[in-house]
């Protein structure tokens, strides 16, 4: 599928979303009074994309942009202009962080952070499973979802990870959990949240699922640290369960929601991330509805598959990917994968589980999103700045 839609791409047209607005008020001039000053412009905001005029051409980056083991990676732009990545547990220094966190001005170039969750939550306060955290922020607060595996799961192995919520003021941390989870289950099914306000309807969504289970969708409370009295969970992408060791959907997660009119993108991953047998890719479907159905890009174009982004090169097992939107207008896919000539960070980790940041330019071909010809290993023109 990567090949060919590297060969698409000299046939594509490249969409980019380029804004302009102008504005210019005058207050009116009372009888027998001098004139009087302009109306103060409003204050832009700093995570708006940049009209042409604004946007600069991107410093030029060559994968990883960040070559640390810093896997499931959400990319926001806060209030404060700078880009901050989240990815699941890792180590630094010799010590373990909870949920990483790092920061960038122009997705190219990052600085990594200390731990934006410091201090575990009181019912997972002897275990060392965070993963695959989304943030976003409303009012000033910063929310973040991830998933832990509770205290009770070290004595009863039923037990499986659980949803959970913690917020914070700041969007590097520290976050504090809301002290109790969202949603426990079986196995890993409740993991790899990711939160959305759909834009036509107004509704606060969360995306999650794997553990072989289907990804699904249940509306949040306006709290955004519950569920919606009487709302349920709706399923939207099934596993496709084969004996064919190639399959990439016979296991699915990694959420990661958008909208570009008329559609709304989901995209998801599958299906073993890491270890001896890595074999994982980027995939997609579409829906005219947030909540779905959603179809396929197999399903709906015929396709072998719905891979936007598998095996290139010496990157291996490249997913779990989130989307930003630079100041021009144009949309970044930031993954993980594995460099196969370093795929452990020490030498007794299993193979292919240093999971390293990416980024790729996506283009939309006939309603689709497609990445320029990812995992990318050549020096390019990076994300545009402001």
């Amino acid at each position: 599928m990567a090949t060919e839609v590297a060969a698409a791409v000299t046939r594509l047209e490249v969409w980019s979303m380029l804004r302009r607005c102008a504005l210019l008020s005058f207050l009116a001039l009372p009888a027998c009074a001098g004139p009087s000053a302009p109306a103060p412009a409003p204050a832009a905001d700093p995570r708006a994309p940049a009209g042409p005029a604004d946007a600069a051409a991107g410093a030029t980056y060559i994968n990883p942009v960040l070559d640390i083991d810093f896997p499931d990676p959400t990319v926001i732009r806060a209030p404060d202009g700078m880009y901050y990545a989240y990815a699941t547990q890792g180590e630094k220094d010799g010590t373990p962080v909870n949920i990483q966190v790092a920061r960038s001005r122009d997705l190219a170039a990052w600085e990594r952070l200390g731990d934006a969750l410091p201090a575990k939550p009181r019912w997972a306060s002897r275990t060392q499973d965070f993963w695959a955290p989304h943030v976003s922020e409303h009012g000033g607060t910063f929310y973040l979802y991830y998933s832990a595996k509770p205290d009770a799961a070290l004595s009863d192995t039923t037990r499986g990870l659980c949803l959970a919520v913690a917020t914070a003021t700041r969007p590097e941390g520290p976050f504090t959990d809301r002290g109790e989870p969202l949603q426990c289950g079986r196995g890993f099914v409740n993991i790899d949240p990711m939160a959305f306000d759909d834009p036509r309807t107004g509704k606060r969504l969360l995306y999650w699922g794997s553990g072989f289970g289907p990804i699904k969708v249940q509306e949040l409370a306006p709290d955004r640290i519950s569920f919606l009295p009487g709302s349920a969970p709706v399923d939207l992408i099934q596993t496709v369960p084969t004996s064919d060791s190639t399959g990439y959907q016979r296991l699915v997660e990694g959420a990661w929601v958008t909208f570009r009119a008329p559609f709304y993108y989901l995209f998801y991953s599958g299906d073993n991330c890491c270890g001896p047998r890595a074999h994982y890719a980027a995939m997609v479907a579409r829906s005219r509805s947030a909540t779905g159905p959603f179809e396929t890009l197999a399903q709906e174009t015929g396709a072998r598959n719905s891979v936007i982004l598998e095996r290139r090169g010496h990157w291996n097992a490249p997913g779990h990917n989130s989307v930003i939107t630079d100041a021009r207008g144009d949309d970044w896919i930031v993954y993980h994968a594995v460099d196969v000539s370093r795929p452990r960070s020490r030498p007794t980790d299993d193979v292919n589980t240093r999971r390293v940041m990416l980024i790729d330019r996506l283009l939309y071909v006939d309603g689709w999103p497609r990445v320029d010809r990812g995992p990318s290993a050549e020096p390019r023109e990076g994300p545009a700045t402001r």
